[in-house]
């Protein structure tokens, strides 16, 4: 009798978190791939008809004002969504790699990179896309220099790279994530990081969307540890 008196009342379990935050991840890869194509259609600075032709290519910039919409808007969500992906990221793998490990740490700042990246890439935008409209207000060589900053900076996805490898080690490593994943994150992080850190930098805007997007469905979708 006197231990059922002192017995203690039994701990609730431990909620374990949802996937949101890998749901967020499908959203900003769908989103980064629809930016980078979008900003493939504003591509007045590298028709080979309009080369050293600054008014031609400010013409050019304001008939693709739809596309250059298209990319703003598609670029700053991607960058809304990707630090919720980096944080659910690295807490996710934080619960199954060895205390004091990098890998989570370095999983989230290279998503951060990504979104900087993104933020960049937007700034002249409002600048250039009501200007536009009243090209007679722009200075063409300006201009042609914006073309060149839609299709450059915001493909500067190497920080993708540095995420994927380091979720290949996580989970080939140490388990904390199925190897199939592993291996995918791994192959094609290696290959935005090469591309990122090689003179073809840009082409790392066609791998890193891709990643993300593998990677925030292997979560979503495969990943057993997280249902709830």
């Amino acid at each position: 009798m006197e231990s059922d008196l002192t017995a203690q009342p039994a701990a609730p379990a431990a909620e374990r978190p949802g996937r949101g935050w890998a749901w967020t991840g499908v959203a900003a890869g769908l989103t980064g791939i629809l930016a980078i194509y979008a900003s493939m259609g504003v591509d007045g600075v590298y028709r080979p008809e309009l080369a050293g032709n600054a008014e031609g290519i400010t013409a050019a910039l304001a008939e693709d004002v739809s596309s250059l919409l298209v990319f703003h808007v598609a670029t700053m969500v991607t960058v809304v969504l990707v630090p919720v992906f980096a944080a659910g990221l690295r807490r996710r793998l934080a619960g199954q790699t060895p205390a004091g490990s990098l890998v989570p740490d370095v999983a989230a700042f290279g998503l951060l990179l990504v979104a900087v990246a993104g933020l960049m890439g937007t700034a002249l935008n409002t600048e250039f896309i009501f200007g536009l409209s009243e090209p007679d207000q722009l200075v063409p060589e300006v201009a042609v220099l914006y073309g060149h900053w839609v299709g450059t900076v915001s493909w500067l996805w190497v920080g993708a790279g540095l995420t994927g490898l380091a979720v290949g080690v996580a989970a080939l490593r140490h388990g904390a994530a199925a190897r199939w994943l592993g291996w995918v994150c791994g192959v094609l992080g290696a290959l935005t990081a090469l591309l990122g850190v090689s003179p073809l930098q840009y082409m790392a805007g066609f791998t890193g969307p891709v990643l993300l997007l593998v990677m925030a469905c292997g979560f979503a979708l495969g990943d057993r540890t997280q249902i709830r």
